[in-house]
């Protein structure tokens, strides 16, 4: 019989430490930097999410956000890297920089249920523009909580999600 309760303790012992190492990661990018910022570590669903936040008076950190995000992700895959590198485990951990990512996720959602109405009018599949992996995901949920099924297709970096009728 397997204890649940030691696996979950395990698995949420592991997230923190991954949360942990790419904390003292992103410090001492934002100290290269010379950018403030502060670390906030959390884990939800499943994984670790790290968010460097600012005081509110600081744009420097849209600096590390990049046009839509690009710089971001990018950061993120270094993070996760930097991760792997300690644990010598994939990490799927999450970051967020000045909101960015709480804010789009606000937009998606609200863009699967434009796509969702839209479906329903016409009948006919509705395919978005191409997105990251994390907006996908977002759209995807939209569109399952609204009832309706969706899909991506095509290839990276043009891959996008279809809503079906």
């Amino acid at each position: 019989m397997t204890d649940t309760t030691a696996e979950g303790a395990d698995t949420l012992t592991r997230l923190e430490q991954e949360g942990e190492i790419a904390a003292d990661y992103l410090e001492g990018l934002l100290d290269i930097a010379d950018l403030d910022g502060d670390i906030d570590m959390d884990v939800e669903a499943d994984r670790a999410a790290v968010s460097i936040i600012s005081d509110g008076e600081s744009r420097d950190l849209q600096k590390l956000v990049g046009r839509d995000g690009e710089v971001l992700e990018a950061l993120q895959e270094l993070t996760r890297l930097a991760v792997l590198r300690e644990t010598g485990d994939r990490s799927r951990l999450m970051l967020d920089i000045a909101g960015y990512r709480a804010r789009r996720r606000e937009e998606l959602t609200a863009l699967g249920s434009r796509a969702v109405k839209e479906v329903e009018r016409t009948g006919e599949p509705v395919k978005l523009k191409p997105m990251t992996p994390f907006e996908r995901k977002v759209v995807h949920d939209a569109v399952a909580a609204a009832g309706l099924r969706s899909e991506s297709e095509g290839e990276e970096p043009q891959r996008c999600v279809v809503v079906m009728p």
